[in-house]
């Protein structure tokens, strides 16, 4: 067993397991313990997506076929909503022996692909080798300010030209709702407008440009 690469600071590498499966979640939890690391378990795309924005790990081992918000969809999600989400490793984790299924992955930006049941040898060095090549890539310093997953889809949305109805019908929400996100982020980022906002957002890396 190796002893996981870990930060200047000395803590354990934060590994984020989304896996709808509780029993093969907790085995991979309590595997991923073992050797080191500091592990969230998430049972659904929706809540695992969530929480990567809420706090984001060194890496997501994630399974493909979820309630709520599959794989495929949350990867995409992510991979479009800012950089500092772009450069978090994703290891999809499946039972679908399909090369197709493999292939979407990959076209997505998924960085690896694990047959469950899961050789855990395998996926440790698998982990190893993309926190190794995460850490060459220099990653935008985070920004101190905690935007909800509402919060940032809405001024991701913004500043891609959309107004507030139009977010709305996107996001499946009332306009009203969908102000009341934006103030909020608004107010958090310490401005004044909306645009200034996006600015800030974008700036900081919260948002994508």
């Amino acid at each position: 067993m190796s002893t996981p690469s870990t930060p200047a600071d000395n803590a354990p590498r934060h590994i984020l397991c989304i896996e709808d499966d509780a029993e093969t979640a907790a085995l991979i939890a309590e595997e991923l313990v073992e050797r080191g690391y500091q592990v969230t378990v998430e049972h659904d795309g929706r809540s695992g997506f969530a929480s990567v924005l809420r706090a984001p790990p060194d890496l997501v081992p994630c399974d493909v076929g979820m309630p709520v918000m599959d794989g495929f969809e949350l990867l995409t999600r992510l991979r479009a909503l800012a950089p500092r989400f772009a450069g978090i490793p994703l290891v999809f984790l499946t039972a679908l022996a399909q090369r197709d299924a493999e292939l979407k992955g990959r076209r997505l930006g998924a960085d690896d692909y694990v047959t469950k049941p899961v050789d855990f040898d395998i996926l440790e060095s698998i982990i190893e080798a993309r926190l190794a090549r995460a850490a060459k890539t220099p990653r935008h310093a985070p920004l101190h300010v905690a935007l909800s997953e509402r919060e940032i889809e809405a001024l991701s949305w913004s500043a891609r030209g959309k107004t507030s109805g139009e977010i709305a019908t996107i996001l499946g929400l009332s306009k009203r709702t969908v102000d009341f996100h934006i103030d909020n982020a608004r107010e958090k980022l310490g401005v004044a407008t909306r645009v200034e906002a996006v600015v800030r957002a974008t700036r900081e890396g919260l948002i994508g440009p």
